[in-house]
């Protein structure tokens, strides 16, 4: 018998309703409960949360028990923590602050006891310094402060992740078309300008995530403009390095 339109439709949504069930991962999304959850978070921290979904971003970046991962300018380390506690004992997180003025608090997470599984490396945009290939590369509205080499730093994301790998970035929107100048003014960026840097690079763009998105800002202020309170318009990309024919056949 020949299926009806929504007969079709029907089958298709179960379809991908069965698809969706396989590929989901109740241990990593238990994982990033619990590491949101965690107690010894700051309380800055936490008061973050609201404007920045870390359980959302974490889920949609893919984050589970067990990986390997490296991030990219940290900053206070608010989502460094949470990685931590999300990959688990089993895992390992990489942060690489470059030259950034709070390097301090990305050395003071790698030496608490409480952050066992992460390793400060002093690498620099163009030579991670990295021991060994990763799952997940991530940074978070800090993709704008890479003001010059950011060719040379996408490359070497590329190098540093194994095949099928993630390369994670979320920032600040800048409006489209807009230059370099607002890196520093605004520090904002032009999504269209990392899709099209990071694809030059050799990844794919795997998804696109609207969860931090803000129509209410116009992308004209500055991130910490005092009306602004930092609820930007932000726009996170999921990359894939291409697996591998040889290894992933």
């Amino acid at each position: 018998m020949k299926a009806t339109p929504v007969g079709a439709l029907a089958i298709a949504l179960a379809l991908l309703a069965s698809t969706a069930i396989a590929h989901t991962e109740p241990p990593a999304s238990a994982a990033i409960a619990a590491a949101v959850a965690d107690p010894g978070r700051p309380a800055t921290d936490r008061f973050r949360d609201g404007r920045r979904k870390p359980a959302e971003t974490l889920a949609f970046a893919g984050v589970h028990s067990g990986e390997s991962v490296a991030e990219l300018i940290p900053g206070n380390g608010y989502y460094s923590r949470l990685l931590s506690k999300a990959v688990g004992p089993n895992g390992h997180l990489y942060t690489l602050p470059f030259t950034e003025p709070r390097v301090a608090a990305s050395r003071a997470i790698a030496a608490d006891p409480n952050y066992k599984n992460v390793t400060l490396v002093a690498g620099l945009p163009g030579a991670l310094g990295l021991p060994d290939k990763f799952d997940l590369v991530w940074t978070t509205q800090n993709y704008h402060d890479i003001r010059a080499g950011r060719a040379q730093l996408n490359k070497a994301v590329f190098d540093a992740l194994k095949p099928g790998g993630t390369y994670f970035i979320v920032d600040h929107a800048a409006r489209p078309g807009a230059g370099d100048g607002v890196l520093l003014s605004l520090h904002r960026i032009d999504e269209d300008v990392v899709k099209k840097e990071v694809l030059a690079a050799g990844f794919v763009l795997d998804g696109e995530g609207e969860f931090l998105r803000n129509p209410k800002d116009d992308r004209s202020k500055m991130v910490f403009d005092r009306e602004l309170n930092r609820d930007t318009d932000q726009f996170v990309l999921r990359f894939k390095k291409p697996a591998d024919p040889k290894v992933n056949p």
